[in-house]
């Protein structure tokens, strides 16, 4: 599976170290930044997992800042991406299974390393179950078109 990642300064330490885990497990990563501990705004680098996550099919993507939810706030401005901010094993399983989320977004200050490899672990090995979460899933669709603007 293609893995776009992307972290602010913060979550850079945590970054590096799924970035080994995701090639452990087979996946091809693509690194999107920030590729320092000098100071990013994640707002920048969530946009960045979000378009490529929108503009690729099969793609998914995983946001790490410092809490995880400014990173899912703005990339679920990105028609077409559900960003999940999950902070267990029952929120990334949930989040894949009846939300379809193309997304993650981890927190590096609230996640220790060993739980957000479990996470990411669960979150990549779970799969959309259709049926009437599809219902909900078309439903979310329907408000994202309403509130699209035109360029």
């Amino acid at each position: 599976m293609r893995v776009v990642i992307g972290s602010d300064h913060g979550g850079y330490e945590l970054k590096k170290d799924l970035i080994g885990l995701l090639k452990e497990l087979g996946h091809e990563v693509v690194d999107f930044g920030t590729h320092s501990h000098e100071p990013v705004d994640y707002p920048d680098i969530a946009c960045l997992v979000a378009t490529a996550v929108a503009r690729e099919a099969g793609a998914v993507g995983i946001m790490i800042d410092g809490a995880g939810t400014g990173s899912a706030m703005t990339a679920n401005k990105v028609p077409g991406v559900r960003a999940a901010a999950c902070y267990d094993t029952f929120t990334a399983r949930n989040s894949r299974e009846h939300n379809h989320a193309n997304v993650l977004t981890l927190g590096s200050r609230n996640t220790g390393i060993e739980i957000a490899r479990e996470i990411v672990k669960v979150w990549l090995s779970s799969s959309f179950g259709g049926s009437r979460h599809q219902r909900r899933i078309e439903k979310m669709l329907q408000v994202e078109r309403r509130f699209m603007r035109e360029n």
